[in-house]
């Protein structure tokens, strides 16, 4: 827990939130009242989450301050990875276990994210432990702490669910009596009824997920490399050797296996006719790997402890050789971790995430002037000015027509097609914030707000400075004089026609680019 808690602290404060998390900020920061009314028309998935943040960042609304409760989940997490490899199969494997969990750059990486996918985690985590003691309890009263702990990890996100499918696998690995089954079926089911009404809101929210892509091969091997202490080379490919080995730890492998395989086998499953995966959604399976890892190193260690050296056999179970294996193996995980210090390096920088508003923030902050119009293009780039509005303070944004927090939206509504239009012919400047694909003639919005922006952008104004960083684009459009105006016989919308190649979809926090396939992408398989 003390590695992780470090790996979690080390670079927490990077100079910038990403478009996720700058939701969870702004949501967070709303009252209770403005946060229900927001989880009925999005993100009700994460509405226990974000009523947890309300109260963290009450105390101190800071990027810092709202990564602090995925770190130290993610630390607890380590500690009942560890505390599972103790019960099932020793000390060694524990402490194993543990140090490999909070190693590995997936968990660093979440650890470090204001989001719930370490809490979640966590949780899971716990009920295994929980499900293993109602098992050896082999009492009743022993599956309400189960069937608590489970519904409480299923409200932070409801795909936590499929863990309950692992564990139904690990119950019937391990062949417990009828009585076990009994207990696990009560508090599942109870799991279940409890999530059914979130289950039924959400899927009326189902929008916010129309980004993701069918998964192929591909995205089943990522996940495996992530899932390992090293992504690649020897530590990869030792991994998996090991995780082989290590299904011989038969009670062991009842409990990790089910846990790595079941959850994200069930999601691409059904991702191939709805896509829902993604790798954070099952973090939580990444326990098992390290599980069986441990396990795995554990059995190879057995046997080279009863080699024979100089013609002297070195006993396995003696203490020297518990000792000396057991400093051997950190000392391996030490090695392990230095060897890819330079990933962990790289997933601290602000650039290494899909977006850094405060970049936005600060570009703007230089460059417009008090009292200047901002157009957000599309207007998720408002998420900008609500992470960090310092940037935006004294600038005009004149598409925005009712505030996020009022309108119970997360960034706000906009003016009608029509009053955007006389409000944009009222100025003579007016800068736009944008993507590089928002910019693109090629790009076609599904939204005539955004459609309108872009065409009158193209008809009335012409662009007098740009300016570029980290992927943002700042550009100041100047109204276009009579004799500058499009020699052509109809305007320029800049909008893509049917036929272009770009198109544009809303996910929970922002727009996504896709490219439409043309004959030939139709004819030859794409990865996602």
């Amino acid at each position: 827990m003390a590695v992780m808690l470090g790996v979690g602290l080390w670079g927490l404060d990077r100079g910038g939130m990403w478009g996720d998390e700058s939701v969870t900020f702004q949501v967070a920061q709303r009252t209770v009242p403005q946060i229900w009314r927001l989880l009925h028309d999005v993100d009700a998935v994460h509405g226990l989450y974000y009523l947890l943040m309300h109260a963290v960042l009450a105390v101190h609304p800071d990027e810092v301050v709202l990564r602090l409760p995925s770190v130290c989940a993610a630390a607890a997490t380590a500690g009942l990875v560890a505390a599972l490899g103790v019960r099932l199969a020793g000390p060694r494997i524990g402490l194993w276990a543990g140090l490999l969990y909070a190693i590995t750059p997936m968990t660093g990486h979440y650890a470090q994210e204001g989001r719930s996918y370490t809490l979640v985690a966590a949780g899971v985590a716990g009920a295994t432990l929980l499900l293993l003691r109602a098992v050896e309890a082999a009492t009743a009263r022993a599956w309400w702490p189960y069937g608590s702990v489970a519904a409480l990890t299923c409200l932070l996100h409801e795909l936590a669910v499929l863990v309950l499918c692992a564990h139904a696998a690990t119950l019937a690995l391990m062949r417990v009596p009828r009585r076990a089954w009994s207990g696990w079926g009560r508090a599942s089911g109870a799991v279940v009824l409890l999530l059914l009404p979130l289950v039924w809101v959400s899927q009326g929210q189902s929008g916010q997920v129309a980004w993701l892509v069918t998964p192929g091969w591909d995205e089943a091997e990522r996940l495996v490399r992530h899932f390992s202490p090293g992504p690649d080379g020897v530590v990869f490919w030792g991994s998996l050797l090991l995780m082989a080995v290590g299904l011989r730890t038969r009670r062991l492998a009842a409990v990790a296996l089910p846990l790595l395989l079941v959850p994200p086998g069930i999601l691409m499953t059904v991702s191939q006719v709805r896509p829902l995966f993604h790798e954070r959604y099952v973090l939580y399976s990444l326990a098992g790997a390290s599980l069986l890892v441990a396990a795995g190193a554990g059995r190879v260690a057995g046997v080279l402890g009863r080699l024979r050296f100089d013609g002297r056999r070195v006993r396995a179970g003696g203490r020297q050789a518990h000792a000396l294996l057991g400093v051997t193996g950190v000392l391996a995980l030490t090695v392990t971790f230095v060897h890819h210090l330079p990933v962990h390096r790289q997933d601290r920088s602000a650039a290494h995430r899909p977006d850094n508003l405060a970049v936005v923030s600060a570009l703007a902050l230089r460059q417009m002037r008090p009292g200047d119009p901002v157009l957000f293009v599309p207007s998720v780039g408002r998420l900008a000015a609500l992470a960090y509005p310092k940037g935006f303070r004294q600038v005009r944004d004149i598409a925005l027509r009712e505030s996020a927090p009022r309108s119970g939206t997360l960034w706000g509504r906009e003016a009608t097609p029509g009053d955007l239009r006389h409000r944009l012919a009222s100025v003579d400047r007016v800068w736009v914030v944008a993507e590089a694909y928002a910019l693109d003639p090629r790009w076609s919005p599904p939204d005539p707000v955004e459609r309108t922006k872009l065409a009158v952008l193209a008809e009335e104004f012409t662009v007098r400075e740009e300016h570029t960083r980290d992927g943002v684009i700042l550009r100041l459009h100047v109204r276009r004089a009579p004799a500058d105006a499009p020699a052509t016989d109809e305007p320029s919308t800049g909008v893509a026609t049917a036929g272009e190649p770009f198109t544009m979809r809303r996910g929970s926090s922002g727009f996504r680019v896709e490219r439409r396939p043309s004959v030939v992408d139709r004819a030859v398989p794409r990865a996602p």
